[in-house]
């Protein structure tokens, strides 16, 4: 097992959890298979199954909390790290949540000071989609387009990966969004076209004259 947890589990759901183990047979052959499945809305969607541990593939993680092995697979340690499995406290919705930091929007903006950006707001903006943005979506297949800037609002194309694909609005409004407003404050929306036919694109003809 690998001696650094990737979660952390209240005890109050770890005894729940061990509640449900121990009413199957087996039971202490059992470990808790922690996966993530998709993308709802804005946040990862889990997988919760016990299985023996015996049959647990090759390339998982198992950590054992209170007793309890859970199982996950390797592909998800990082988007799972940090994470904590705990009751929820929503009287409408009671019972085991899984609270992670991690988001499934690419992660563009990193820790240390803003750059600097200089010029008309559509240039940084430009700028900013080119030297920033890209890159972190590049990771995944994406690519992202500066169609117009008007007003207050940048207009973006999504390619590539991102181009029909369910993650598209969490990229949009946790990476480049977000990104946007930080690095240049004169923004306040950034709307996708992706899917609308093409059209003028008034920043870069005004660009080329």
């Amino acid at each position: 097992m690998h001696s650094e947890p990737v979660i952390t589990v209240h005890p109050q759901a770890l005894e729940r959890l061990l509640e449900i183990r121990d009413q199957e047979p087996d039971a202490n052959e059992l470990g808790l298979v922690l996966a993530i499945t998709g993308i709802d809305g804005e946040r990862y969607s889990y997988e919760m199954a016990l299985m023996l541990l015996d049959t647990a593939p090759e390339g998982v993680h198992l950590e054992e909390h209170g007793g309890l092995t859970f199982v996950i697979p390797e592909g998800d340690v990082e988007n799972m790290r940090g994470a904590e499995v705990k009751m929820s406290r929503d009287l409408l919705n009671p019972g085991l949540m899984l609270e992670n930091p991690n988001s499934p929007s690419p992660r563009v903006l990193g820790d240390g000071p803003l750059p600097e950006l200089e010029g008309p707001v559509a240039e940084r903006v430009v700028q900013v989609v080119r030297e920033m943005i890209n890159p972190a979506i590049a990771a995944h297949g994406g690519i992202a387009e500066v169609v117009a800037v008007e007003d207050n609002t940048v207009y973006v194309r999504l390619g590539g990966g991102c181009q029909g694909c369910g993650m598209a609005t969490v990229t949009l409004s946790q990476g480049i969004e977000s990104t946007l407003k930080q690095t240049v404050p004169e923004i306040t929306k950034v709307v996708d076209v992706t899917d609308h036919a093409g059209g003028s694109n008034p920043y870069y003809e005004q660009a080329k004259k």
